[in-house]
């Protein structure tokens, strides 16, 4: 495991117990061991964990992953998640709640990587390890630890790979984002553009769409580019859903065979598509290593009062059935037994 001591590129809650009490009650929980009542009572450890949202295929294993390793261990976990990708609001009341639970560590995955700051503040202040899945806070050192992949190098990986099979064609890049204020969308967008070859502003680079990392937004943005731009020939996605929208924007207009469509995921639907063609490539992370370790994290701090510290690489590779000389990546086979999904 490859431990880093910043992440690539990286440079107010009030106290409400009867909105934290009220939200804890209405949330839907992923328990591992009983009710969060019978851990406290029984000095048992309570975990929790903030995603995103509750919806998106991705969140949705991390958040099966790390209830599966509570439940191996024996202690409790309490899940909760932003209504949609960008609720800073949500996440901070859901990490209130958390508080108020008895929760010995926080796990989250923050939609604005700097919105989280002040609550996390607080958390660390009350003895509550936090650790940040998937997508760090701004800054970094503002929580315990991140367990998440190193999504620069994830964005260098994909930028390569389309360079690479535009095969010499003079590109025009449409850029389907994800939600802005988050570090995984800085950091995959700017580590494409470094692998791809190219830097911000290039001619190039025809257009920009904000996805929320969503199919039906990663359709319309694309489909509203190819409006404008009827020369794209290259697609770079946020993630797996937003390329579902894309392909099916690619495929409406008649462009399947001109287009070089990318991502990054490692689902076992975005393999899938990998393999069928849909997809160049997508670039593969380990949500439920991520959801393990956090987890794992938590507990040794609740037994010993060991943390965690600084960023720790939890591993990408390109997944694709078109290997291209110059850029390492994995087979469909590979991505079929080791996708997520």
């Amino acid at each position: 495991m490859k431990r880093q001591t910043r992440l690539p590129g990286i440079a107010a809650s009030r106290p409400c117990f009867l909105l934290a009490t009220a939200a804890l009650i209405g949330m839907t929980a992923s328990l591992a061991a009983g009710g969060a009542d019978s851990a406290r009572a029984e000095g048992g450890i309570i975990v929790g964990l903030v995603t995103k949202t509750d919806v998106n295929p991705y969140f949705v294993k991390l958040r099966q992953a790390a209830n599966a390793e509570a439940k191996a261990k024996g202690v409790t976990l309490i899940a909760r998640a932003g209504k949609f990708d960008g609720d800073n609001e949500g996440q901070v009341s859901a990490m209130e709640a958390l508080i108020s639970a008895g929760a010995k560590g926080i796990l989250v995955t923050p939609s604005n990587s700097s919105g989280v700051l002040n609550i996390v503040k607080q958390a660390r202040q009350k003895g509550i390890i936090v650790i940040a899945l998937d997508t760090a806070t701004e800054p970094a050192d503002a929580v315990d630890a991140t367990f998440a992949t190193d999504n620069f190098q994830a964005g260098v990986q994909q930028g390569q790979y389309a360079r690479a099979a535009l095969a010499g064609r003079s590109p025009k890049l449409a850029m389907l984002d994800g939600t802005p204020g988050g570090t995984v969308d800085t950091f995959r967008h700017n580590g494409f553009l470094k692998g791809f070859g190219l830097q911000e502003n290039d001619p190039a680079i025809v257009g920009k769409q904000n996805t929320n990392g969503q199919q039906d937004k990663g359709q319309t943005g694309l489909e509203n580019l190819l409006s404008a731009h009827p020369d794209i020939n290259v697609v770079y996605t946020i993630n797996e859903p937003a390329a579902e929208g894309a392909y099916a924007a690619i495929k409406s207009a008649g462009k399947t065979k001109s287009i070089v469509l990318t991502s990054i995921d490692g689902g076992c639907l975005g393999v899938k598509y990998v393999g069928s063609g849909r997809i160049a490539a997508t670039v593969m992370q380990f949500p439920k290593k991520m959801a393990a370790q956090g987890v794992d994290a938590v507990i040794e701090y609740a037994k010993t009062g060991k943390k965690p510290t600084g960023f720790v690489d939890t591993g990408s590779y390109i997944i694709t059935a078109k290997p291209l000389s110059g850029v390492t990546s994995k087979d469909i086979d590979f991505g079929t037994k080791n996708c997520w999904g």
